[in-house]
């Protein structure tokens, strides 16, 4: 396969991605102007909701400006004066990153993967051009810069997960391969083998870059890598069982509380059509809630408005929007109180005693102090990471006191980073003792 076709076939793969996502919104709104609207009304408007949802689910932001009277019939306080919307529905972006995992992969299967990689996000790229510059109108006006960069970008990431994927499934079979030389190497050795046997057998991918960033790594002092690689790997694990925890205490809550959301869906009497868009919508903003929970269970919690709180320490909430997914937020606070907050230092336990064995050259003949800082680079990265999923996954959600919806991201990273870090020392020194 020569370049120009990875090439292509990777563009092909990028319009896929971003037909999908549009696609998601766009086919039940054509449905809904062709049965409810009989074709009489503008398509482009429903287009152009459809753009926006896709663009703000990639974290655009969108400045809204309603007429004084559709303002006024809304009852919203502050609904009537332009606001902006900045809350990403993170089902979107995670169906992007998903997509570009999986084009990543597909492109590190060719000599050509950082073409196929270039030519998947520049596709995007101006696809997603397209899109920000057809959507914008005068009532919804999406973010010029930011529809520009903001997909590609979630795309890219995915591309770049994609390809560390496939080099860590490439890395077991070349140590492998290398025998008794390789394992009697020190730590860390695996790694430089598997980039010098990939240069030499594939000399389309140009080595230099690869070799230059092999030689920056190589002058990093061995203990200060193996902290670091221990604590990637194992900070972000301690981060997805946080996040998996709260994904899977969602789902009970909204089996617990099935009749509140069916009911608040009744009391919307949205009709059939729009019971399914209603349901899309909220599946889009699935991943938002999970994100909140985990923030539940690290402390500090979310607010859905200016001056509430959903916390361990209490709730307070005002008037919330109508969706029926917040019918799984009791008002008085969710019954299983502060065993919640058993999650993120359970997580951060078993993410230090499960990988230990990655960092076990480091702390063996080390001592104490490099388990320390092992523990606490473990706590850093695991805050970082639940950090920023708290920042995107909180912003505006409307006018007035919709200002303010999520949880702070600050707050999420500081108090994460510490609960990790304690239990990762736990779990470390747990490791070491049944060693001994």
């Amino acid at each position: 396969m020569n370049r120009t076709t990875v090439a292509l076939l990777a563009a092909l793969e990028a319009v896929i991605v971003v037909a999908i996502g549009l696609g998601i919104s766009l086919v039940p709104l054509t449905i809904l102007w062709a049965a409810q609207y009989h074709l009489a009304a503008d398509w482009f408007v429903f287009w152009r909701a459809s753009a926006d949802i896709w663009l703000v689910g990639h974290g655009v932001d969108l400045t809204v400006a309603l007429n004084a009277q559709l303002g006024t019939a809304l009852g919203l306080p502050g609904a009537v004066a332009p606001f902006t919307i900045t809350i990403a529905a993170l089902g979107f972006a995670a169906l992007t990153t998903g997509l570009g995992v999986r084009t990543g992969l597909r492109a590190s299967e060719t000599p050509y993967r950082v073409t196929g990689a270039v030519s998947a996000v520049v596709t995007v790229g101006l696809l997603a051009a397209v899109v920000t510059f057809t959507a914008r109108s005068a009532p919804v006006m999406p973010s010029a810069w930011q529809g520009i960069l903001l997909p590609p970008l979630v795309y890219a990431i995915g591309i770049g997960l994609g390809l560390v994927f496939a080099h860590l499934r490439r890395e077991p079979a070349v140590g492998a391969a290398a025998g008794p030389a390789g394992a009697a190497g020190a730590p860390g050795a695996g790694i430089r083998d598997t980039g010098a046997t990939a240069d030499a057998t594939d000399a389309p991918r140009r080595p230099v870059p690869g070799g230059l960033i092999r030689g920056w790594l190589d002058a990093i002092p061995l203990v200060v890598r193996d902290i670091a690689a221990g604590a990637l790997r194992a900070g972000t694990a301690a981060a997805a069982m946080v996040i998996a925890g709260a994904g899977i205490i969602l789902a009970i809550l909204i089996v617990v509380n099935f009749g509140a959301v069916i009911g608040l869906y009744e009391q919307l009497q949205a009709g059939g059509l729009g019971g399914a868009a209603l349901t899309i919508g909220q599946l889009s903003v699935l991943p938002n809630l999970v994100i909140w929970l985990a923030s539940w269970m690290i402390g500090p919690g979310f607010a859905i408005g200016t001056g509430s709180s959903v916390s361990p320490i209490g709730t307070e909430l005002g008037p919330i929007p109508g969706l029926p997914l917040f019918g799984v937020i009791p008002p008085g606070g969710f019954s299983f109180g502060l065993i919640g907050v058993l999650v993120p230092i359970v997580a951060g336990f078993l993410a230090a005693g499960l990988l230990r064995w990655r960092i076990e050259s480091a702390n063996a003949h080390r001592g104490t102090a490099t388990l320390f800082l092992t523990a606490l680079a473990i706590g850093i990265v695991a805050g970082i990471e639940l950090g920023l999923l708290a920042w995107w996954s909180s912003g505006s959600l409307g006018p007035g006191r919709l200002h303010d919806v999520g949880p702070n991201p600050w707050l999420v990273g500081a108090i994460a980073a510490g609960e990790v870090a304690v239990a990762a020392v736990i779990g470390l020194l747990a490791g070491g003792r049944s060693r001994r």
